[in-house]
């Protein structure tokens, strides 16, 4: 029988998840992958769209309707071949990508019906790949060609598994002493397991892609140098923008304010969330202020209340219905306690006699006219002031491009600090590309992945390969 809406159910199948009391209280994933008969349940509801506008949702053009076929025909190894066209890290995407903004968004189920759950799908075929040993494909043959990639998140683990498919030698330089960049620096393990960034960053080692971590590019070595005496044929820039952004308010000096980075960071990739089994201590108060309502900054309350902080609450200057989370971040913090005060931004953090935070004083903010970006930029309620006691402020408010590269080599930069690319992502230094967020700011894993595939593409081009 041939599916429509009027034959399919209409509900989701719900992802199982700690109970909110429980997992607050540890690092564990939340989520819980579908079953076998999950998965097959749910790939039902898809309609096999002749058109179908998931997969002009899917920034890597992932083909949805196909591997999701295979699910239902229990070829779940074929399903993880049509992924592996177009993604190196399903597992990955499928547990940390805004499925809701982008496959899921433009699902024809969805019209009337709760969307397909593509983004449990995708992680289902993922984790089953990584349970079973399943690759990617085996190493091609040599063409000659040397490929050097600064930076082994997203972006340049995308570009470094094309290129490496093409018939390139590929060295991946990582500044950090593990590999994964955002990924594991810069997402929580209840979230995003170490052990899946490092399951699927060892699919590259198949395609003969080497990682070199503790180098550091533009300090080390310039991009000058990848391009002469070290004898690479293209580069591709991948660093980031991992520089935090502070609001430059009274008191943002005092001892106890950091920055999500530096928070996710020691957490993440050091593993303070384990002292003294290891050597790196967080120390987080018992009250924690988070400014921002991003992904990040719910990262970042979340893991203040797994590290012990008795209240977590987040300040931001725009209302509920701007939040630029993720729902199911957003729904999840709220459950595990986080209180949050909406239209609110602070204007001075306070401390005590020895310099430490003791309180952040904030004002009432109300919508006003629409910015550049067609939000109503929010304004300042006069004389409507309230203050909130904390110890510890975490700023969530944004990034800004590494600076490092652009310091120590040529490369042209915009106004803002990013590195300058043309539509192929080459920049002004010929064989040199660039993509990710160190071109187009904060973005998303998958965008930044996207962007590796199309840096790959124009890197083939450039090469003649």
């Amino acid at each position: 029988m041939k599916k429509n809406l009027g034959n399919i159910e209409p509900l989701r199948t719900a992802m199982r998840e700690q109970p909110p009391l429980e997992r607050r209280r540890n690092f564990d994933e939340v989520s819980i992958c579908f079953t076998v008969d999950e998965a097959l349940r749910e790939a039902a509801r898809c309609l096999r769209c002749k058109k179908p506008g998931c997969v002009g949702g899917c920034p890597v053009s992932i083909d949805i309707p196909a591997f999701i076929e295979r699910i239902s025909e229990h070829d779940y190894e074929g399903a993880y071949r049509v992924l592996s066209e177009s993604t190196l890290l399903p597992a990955v995407c499928g547990r940390v990508c805004p499925q809701e903004r982008q496959c899921e968004g433009q699902c024809t189920v969805g019209k009337k019906y709760s969307p397909v759950a593509i983004g449990a799908l995708e992680r289902f075929v993922g984790d089953m790949a990584i349970a079973n040993g399943w690759t990617t494909g085996s190493r091609p043959a040599s063409n000659g060609r040397r490929v050097g990639v600064i930076g082994s998140g997203p972006a340049g683990l995308a570009c470094a598994a094309d290129m490496a498919r093409a018939g390139c030698e590929v060295t991946i330089f990582e500044a950090l002493h593990e590999p994964g960049g955002v990924l594991r620096y810069g997402i929580p393990e209840f979230r995003l397991p170490n052990s899946v960034v490092d399951a699927e960053v060892g699919k590259l080692a198949a395609l003969g892609v080497k990682i070199e971590c503790d180098t550091l590019a533009g300090r080390m070595f310039t991009i000058e140098q990848m391009m002469g005496e070290m004898g690479f044929d293209a580069v591709f820039v991948a660093v980031g923008a991992g520089y935090p952004v502070f609001p430059r308010i009274p008191g943002d000096a005092l001892n106890g304010v950091i920055s999500a980075n530096e928070l996710l960071t020691r957490c993440n990739l050091m593993a303070a969330h384990a002292f003294p089994e290891t050597d790196t201590p967080m120390g987080i108060g018992r009250k924690v202020a988070v400014i921002g309502a991003g992904n990040t900054a719910m990262d970042a309350m979340r893991v203040s209340l797994r590290l012990g902080a008795e209240q977590v609450f987040c300040l931001y200057r725009r209302g509920e219905e701007e939040c630029p989370a993720r729902a199911e971040e957003l729904r999840h913090a709220k459950e595990e306690g986080v209180i949050f005060h909406w239209l609110t931004a602070p204007i001075e953090i306070l401390g005590d006699e020895n310099g430490h935070v003791r309180a952040i004083r904030c004002v009432r903010m109300k919508p006003g006219e629409p910015d550049a970006s067609g939000r109503r930029r929010p304004v300042p309620v006069p004389e409507n002031e309230q203050g909130f006691e904390a110890d510890t402020i975490v700023y969530a408010i944004g990034t800004n491009a590494n600076p490092i590269i652009g310091r120590t080599c040529g490369i042209r930069l915009t106004e803002k600090g990013y590195i300058a690319v043309d539509d192929e992502l080459q920049t002004s230094i010929p064989g040199v590309f660039a993509g990710g967020d160190i071109v187009t700011g904060a973005a998303t894993v998958i965008l930044a992945m996207g962007a590796g595939r199309k840096a790959a593409s124009g890197m083939r081009k450039y090469l003649g390969i």
